[in-house]
């Protein structure tokens, strides 16, 4: 299976600040880019364990005793490391881009540029599936999630425009569902558009925003005393969640105050935001929207 080069490789490894003989998580194994670069930094006694629901995935599985692919979503990560034996952790590594696999798939429905059945599932075990999102949610779910995770001015028309097109004829395939948005695909905007669309549908489809907040509440229980958190994010809703929870170990309001009127945090951030420079973005255009951020236990 072909998969990109790992967004920010050696930025992403060095914030986890490796231990030659530490344990380490890489919960979006993907192509295995990430796991390589930690691998290639430990020694013969540490450990790494990657996390895929995506059965695609499994294929890049990596030959070394010190490695362990388990097959299923990060929001279950601590409960699958205790199966483990694995109650704490020097580093957790996040990368939550759609491998450029998914995207190159026509089948799987994430990509703009072929015709293909509404899917968008990351588990293909899921029974919530793009279809169901365009062709049985309500108008004002739809508009919702299209403001909210497309962040699309016209969300209410677009979601309105969906609901005319499917009392007619259920929209089963991209093609029909560009069809029913085409007054909104203006010829110089349609890709970005578009992009934005699906990127609303994908994000409803995998829960990926409750899942995001379910993984990033594990984080703390999970790391050792000084351990390191390294995370990607594309999207502004992403980051904003994975910012507000390294400053304030919560996703909304403010933590309270410990005796001596600090900040009672579990995280502290490491350097600032890091972002892929001009000539990783030339080289790989999906980049662009990268961001990351460290941060470590305190």
């Amino acid at each position: 299976m072909e998969y990109h080069n790992p967004v920010l490789l050696k930025e992403t490894v060095d914030g986890l600040n490796i231990k030659e003989d530490g344990i380490y998580v890489d919960v979006t194994f993907g192509g295995g880019g990430h796991s390589k670069e930690i691998l290639n930094r430990l020694g013969s006694n540490g450990r790494l364990f990657a996390f895929d629901q995506d059965p695609d995935a499994l294929a890049n599985t990596l030959p070394d005793n010190r490695f362990t692919l388990i097959h299923e979503n990060f929001e279950f990560m601590k409960r699958f490391l205790r199966f483990y034996g694995v109650k704490k952790v020097d580093g957790i590594l996040a990368d939550f881009g759609v491998s450029s696999h998914q995207f190159d798939v026509a089948e799987r429905g994430f990509s703009t540029r072929f015709e293909a059945d509404l899917d968008m599932r990351m588990n293909q075990k899921s029974t919530l599936s793009a279809y169901h999102v365009v062709n049985e949610y309500a108008e004002t779910e739809i508009s919702k999630l299209l403001w909210q995770y497309g962040e699309l001015r016209q969300a209410k028309a677009m979601a309105q425009a969906i609901v005319t097109y499917r009392e007619e004829a259920l929209i089963i395939t991209t093609e029909q569902l560009k069809t029913a948005l085409k007054p909104f695909l203006q010829h110089r905007k349609e890709n970005k558009v578009l992009a934005q669309i699906y990127q609303a549908i994908r994000i409803e489809v995998n829960q990926e925003i409750e899942v995001l907040k379910k993984f990033l509440i594990q984080v703390p229980e999970v790391l050792v005393v000084g351990g390191r958190l390294s995370v990607i994010s594309y999207h502004s809703l992403e980051d904003r969640l994975v910012k507000r929870f390294i400053r304030n170990g919560l996703f909304e309001g403010e933590p309270e105050r410990d005796m001596y009127g600090n900040f009672d945090v579990p995280l502290k951030k490491v350097g600032g935001l890091i972002v892929p420079s001009a000539a990783e973005i030339k080289l790989n255009n999906r980049a662009r929207s990268a961001k990351l951020r460290i941060a470590k236990k305190i």
